[in-house]
């Protein structure tokens, strides 16, 4: 009977007799293979991704009436306050008499229960535009900075090829070489006049 070790003396002989090279192979082969079958599956099923975005989500079912405060639908499909209190059941059912019994408090009462703000009030204009100019100022300042000090302590100085005296060189040694002549830069030079034509 073969005696096959076990352990670490096993592993000893599959590296000395496959080589490290191939059991490393076949190491990161197992790992794919793996995470393919195991870990790849558990994460991925509906489940496991239904857990994950356990918090709670507020849907708006489009399919029924809703309350909207808009300026171009100015009676709601249904009313501001839907469940009414006593005092305001009270004042329901004196609504269905006469208005000029009630007084000027009740009508605007009855007219808080059906609308949540007057036409008025929707077109008054918000403060947000201060916020946001005053953000839009921020990053531009913070920017200005940034450039500022990119320039003080990033960039050097300028390059010698810049200067008014080397631009000039490389144009003269461009027109030397004749560089592009057919439609380029030295077809714009009159050789026999040495002028731009």
């Amino acid at each position: 009977m073969c005696h096959i070790p076990r352990g670490r003396a096993r592993r000893q002989l599959l590296v000395d007799k496959l080589g490290p090279s191939y059991l490393k192979m076949l190491a990161s082969r197992a790992l794919v293979q793996g995470l393919q079958t195991g870990f790849w599956r558990r994460v991925s099923t509906s489940s496991a991704a239904w857990a994950a975005h356990t918090h709670d989500i507020d849907v708006v079912d489009c399919s029924v009436p809703q309350y909207n405060n808009r300026l171009d639908t100015p009676l709601p499909d249904v009313p501001f306050v839907r469940n009414l209190s006593a005092e305001q059941k009270k004042l329901k059912e004196k609504e269905k008499g006469s208005w000029t019994q009630l007084t000027k408090e009740e009508k605007l009462a009855l007219y808080r229960l059906t609308h949540e703000l007057s036409f008025a009030e929707m077109r008054q204009g918000s403060k947000e535009w201060m916020t946001v100019l005053g953000g839009i100022f921020f990053f531009l300042g913070f920017t200005g900075l940034l450039v500022w000090w990119q320039r003080v302590y990033v960039y050097g100085d300028v390059p010698p090829t810049l200067s008014e005296e080397s631009i000039a060189q490389q144009t003269q040694r461009m027109i030397d070489m004749r560089v592009n002549p057919v439609h380029g830069f030295s077809h714009k030079w009159d050789y026999e006049k040495k002028q731009w034509k």
